[in-house]
């Protein structure tokens, strides 16, 4: 007997939207479909990816500084360490999108490029 999983479900179109809005203003940033949800990239490097899992619940993955992963790591859901520099965070409708947009650029800036991270961040030194 064979045990089917649930489907995935489809992320909102208004999160999807809310994480586009802040990923691509940023130079060389582009929301690409993944193999589940959606993801953005730049330069080849995964900055985050928005998706439903088969647990009917949604998260976003994005890369954290290192001394940020120990902090996830400790903080407990709604977020959780995937590996390495990975971190996620659990979405539903008490999500705080302000949040989201700041881990979220924080991640861009992890995974840019020196000079287009530069160009993302105007606090950054030329």
């Amino acid at each position: 007997m064979s045990v089917t999983k649930p489907q995935r479900p489809d992320v909102p179109e208004e999160w999807v939207r809310r994480v586009d809005a802040v990923l691509s203003a940023l130079p060389g940033c582009d929301e690409d479909p993944a193999w589940t949800g959606v993801r953005w990239r730049v330069a080849g490097a995964t900055v985050a990816h928005i998706f439903g899992g088969h647990d009917q619940r949604f998260r976003i993955t994005f890369r954290a500084r290192d001394d940020e992963v120990l902090a996830f790591e400790h903080m407990g859901e709604p977020y959780f360490v995937v590996g390495g520099n990975a971190v996620g965070m659990l979405l539903d409708e008490h999500t705080d999108w302000q949040e989201v947009a700041e881990m979220v650029t924080d991640s861009y800036l992890i995974q840019a490029p020196q000079r287009l991270a530069e160009q993302g961040d105007p606090t950054l030194p030329q």
